[in-house]
């Protein structure tokens, strides 16, 4: 068994952010990058399947992402079993990164993809879906558990109203995790430095036809700063009917 997991290095939200002078980007220069969240699920996930049935993990990133090694790293220092580098894809755009992930995939197949179900930077949500596509294999995005079953895996995907269904799938396939069964591992700093020491990350490249993007930035903008906030006081009573006057004045209510 072969898990693939594919990380992201996208920028702390925490972090004040500029965009570029065309606007059609964020200034990266100064900006600090960490591991896409839900693909830290993802991760987690890989390494709970590797810990019950022995499978074999292998921590993937694009090149040109900024301080992906670090995320490479940490994988490793985690537990994963090796880390790849892809040269041939940049930016937000899901499709291309599934084109470049999907021609790698061809000559070092796995059994399992494990991406998180989305990215605060990729625009659409659509990697895990799109790399299905590209590989003509299953896909299940929305993943909140998986556990391997012979030459299938037993996966359990969240709908909304707090609804869940388990599915048997075909291996090998595509998951987009959304949460893993638990919180994910910590790895200490000295076992990343460790790592870092020891590990050689193993660089690839690949051709991606511009054709294989889904989405080209024209412009982006900072959100719009309004004057003020407005402080309602009074009793509880004049309070709610100041709230229900505004959202009547902003046609959010009727009547």
């Amino acid at each position: 068994m072969r898990i693939a997991v594919i990380l992201k290095a996208v920028p702390d939200l925490v972090e004040e952010m500029e965009l570029t002078s065309d606007g059609t980007d964020l200034d990266r220069e100064y900006l600090k990058f960490v591991t896409n969240e839900w693909d830290e699920q993802a991760l987690e996930e890989a390494l709970l399947l590797k810990d019950s049935d022995g499978a074999e993990v292998v921590a993937v990133g694009m090149a040109d992402d900024p301080d992906i090694e670090q995320a490479l790293y940490s994988a490793v220092a985690k537990g994963a079993d090796r880390a790849v580098t892809i040269a041939g894809a940049t930016g937000v755009d899901t499709r291309s990164r599934a084109a470049a992930v999907a021609a790698w995939l061809k000559d070092n197949p796995a059994d399992l993809v494990l991406s998180g179900v989305q990215a605060p930077d990729d625009l659409d949500g659509q990697l895990p879906a799109a790399l299905g596509a590209a590989l003509g294999l299953p896909h299940v995005s929305v993943v909140v558990s998986v556990a391997l079953d012979g030459a299938a895996a037993i996966v359990r995907q969240e709908f909304s109203g707090g609804r869940a269904a388990d599915l048997n799938v075909t291996l090998p396939a595509v998951l987009g995790i959304q949460v893993a069964r638990q919180a994910p591992r910590y790895a200490p700093v000295t076992r990343v430095r460790q790592v870092m020491q020891s590990t050689t990350i193993d660089e690839a490249s690949v051709a991606v036809d511009e054709a294989a993007a889904g989405i080209r930035v024209r412009r982006m903008y900072p959100p719009e700063k309004t004057t003020h906030a407005e402080m309602i006081d009074g009793s509880p009573a004049e309070v709610a009917a100041r709230i229900v006057e505004l959202l009547r004045s902003r046609s959010l209510v009727k009547g």
